[in-house]
């Protein structure tokens, strides 16, 4: 790490240089977005930004995920990248599942007002029950081998006491979707207006801009 951040850290004193290699760490291999209350190097703007040099050397970002709070994700070019060579693209039966827990725990709520923001976070857990009952995906052991993989990626997160028919364990979504940058925020947010009302006016608006190049806004209730 050194050698590729070397001239970012050389002018820095040590107590800088140890700030922004803490930073580093925590950003990269935290499980759970960092707190500007804990690491100087993300209360300070300037070493914020050499933070977010050392981040950009690697293909990665700073990501803000909440008031004082910033985790690290791939910048949107090396996302798209690594995309279009295969990488990182989920199967189709994880991705069935991620889909189901995404639209029932977070685009329903927020259609209903019940959820706000453009975040992942949800107070309001998926149950499994739910999900063999509204999937086309047959057999309870495929499913649950699908979320379990999910589980392991960070993708899901297991909360307890929602379902009696399940020992209680219910789904949200996980910590690694708030890695993503506003930019991947949307587009997943389109992806799931696609795939819940594909013929809506508004997944129709989508799919025209798309084509085009051009971004489309969407209000944190146009999940419906």
């Amino acid at each position: 790490m050194s050698v590729i951040f070397d001239d970012l850290l050389q002018p820095l004193g040590d107590k800088q240089r140890d700030a922004l290699v803490s930073a580093w760490a925590a950003l990269e291999y935290g499980s759970e977005p960092a707190s500007e209350a804990a690491l100087p190097a993300l209360r300070d703007p300037a070493l914020r930004h050499l933070l977010d040099q050392m981040l950009q050397r690697t293909g990665r970002t700073l990501v803000h995920a909440g008031a004082h709070l910033w985790t690290s994700g791939y910048r949107d070019d090396i996302a798209a990248e690594l995309t279009a060579n295969g990488w990182g693209v989920l199967p189709p039966l994880e991705r069935a599942a991620l889909t189901l827990v995404l639209i029932h725990s977070v685009a329903i709520p927020r259609a209903e007002g019940r959820l706000v923001g453009d975040d992942w976070q949800s107070p309001h857990p998926t149950t499994p029950t739910r999900l063999r009952k509204l999937s086309q995906v047959h057999g309870q052991r495929r499913l649950s081998d699908a979320l379990q993989w999910l589980r392991a990626s960070g993708l899901v997160r297991v909360v307890r006491g929602a379902d009696p028919e399940t020992a209680g364990a219910s789904y949200v979504p996980g910590p690694a979707l708030r890695r993503l940058t506003p930019a991947a925020r949307q587009r997943l947010q389109e992806d799931l207006i696609l795939a819940v009302g594909p013929d809506t006016a508004l997944a129709t608006a989508i799919a025209v801009r798309r084509s085009l190049g051009r971004p489309v806004t969407i209000s944190p209730r146009s999940g419906s």
